[in-house]
């Protein structure tokens, strides 16, 4: 006896998929977490916008929103702004190239081996509990006071975080992926190309991210050696003439070119990532 074509059908026919939950377009919900990271910032102003309309409080030593806007518009239309942000952001970038990259490389070193681990990190360690301006004076004395003193005193800064986090990372590679490259036959730099760099790419990034927001903080003692330009000179310059306003467009300007720089920076380490597979990007 044979089956009704429909039913033979339906009986031998693959079975039929669920369907999968659309996820979001990825620009939309890029643009749905940005309008929401605004929100917060946007809502605050708004609370001390009112409270100093309302007379709550006078805005003297904390202006309104209002008013450092206008700071910031008179800034950028006299060309202040656009002057102080380009020389601070060239002296982040530098002192950022120059921290990542021996950060990295006695990073690796001390990951790498034990005995240069124990040759190196003490020293290290050591150095990395001394407050920045403690160096300021010893990097004058030593580059004087113009463009390498600050630059120097930078990457002092970016140093630190790209070594412990790139040194920590080496160090604590799962035993087992290693074995199972050495049970591939895979031979040292194919272990190190297709084990060993996927294994700290995350943890290195992570440490790239954290010195980058650490050069921002020093860039702002390297500045008060002796700057005459920069947004750190412009936090001195609205002290000293007790200008509020202006030390708080310098803070929101420190803000902004810091959180772009984040951004650029994940956005150009994020191709070293794609081979991910996280929860998150499921969210």
């Amino acid at each position: 006896m044979t089956l009704p074509a429909s039913t033979a059908k339906g009986a031998i026919g693959p079975a039929p998929a669920l369907d999968a939950p659309a996820s979001p377009a990825p620009a939309r919900r890029w643009s749905t977490g940005g309008l929401i990271g605004f929100a917060l910032p946007f809502i605050l102003a708004l609370i001390w916008e009112a409270s100093v309309r309302l007379g709550f409080s006078n805005g003297r030593l904390m202006p309104p929103p209002s008013r450092i806007g206008a700071t910031l518009w008179d800034l950028a239309g006299t060309g202040e702004l656009a002057t102080h942000a380009a020389a601070t952001l060239w002296r982040v970038a530098a002192g950022f190239g120059l921290g990542a990259a021996a950060g990295t490389a006695l990073g690796a070193l001390s990951g790498a081996s034990q005995v240069m681990r124990r040759i190196m990190d003490p020293t290290l360690q050591a150095l990395r509990a001394i407050p920045s301006i403690a160096w300021v004076p010893l990097f004058i004395l030593w580059l004087g006071i113009f463009e390498a003193s600050k630059v120097a005193l930078i990457a002092v800064g970016v140093f630190f975080p790209v070594y412990l986090g790139v040194a920590a990372a080496l160090s604590g590679v799962d035993r087992k992926i290693i074995e199972v490259g050495r049970v591939f036959r895979l031979s040292r730099v194919q272990m190190i190309r297709r084990v060993t760099l996927p294994a700290i790419l995350p943890a290195w990034i992570t440490a790239l991210r954290t010195g980058l927001g650490l050069g921002f903080m020093f860039v702002v003692a390297a500045e008060f050696m002796g700057a005459s330009e920069g947004l750190g000179y412009l936090l001195v310059d609205g002290q000293q003439l007790g200008r509020p306003d202006r030390i708080l467009a310098a803070i929101i300007a420190f803000a902004v070119l810091g959180k772009l720089a984040d951004g650029l920076l994940v956005v150009v380490t994020r191709p070293l990532l794609t081979w991910q597979d996280v929860g998150r990007d499921r969210l």
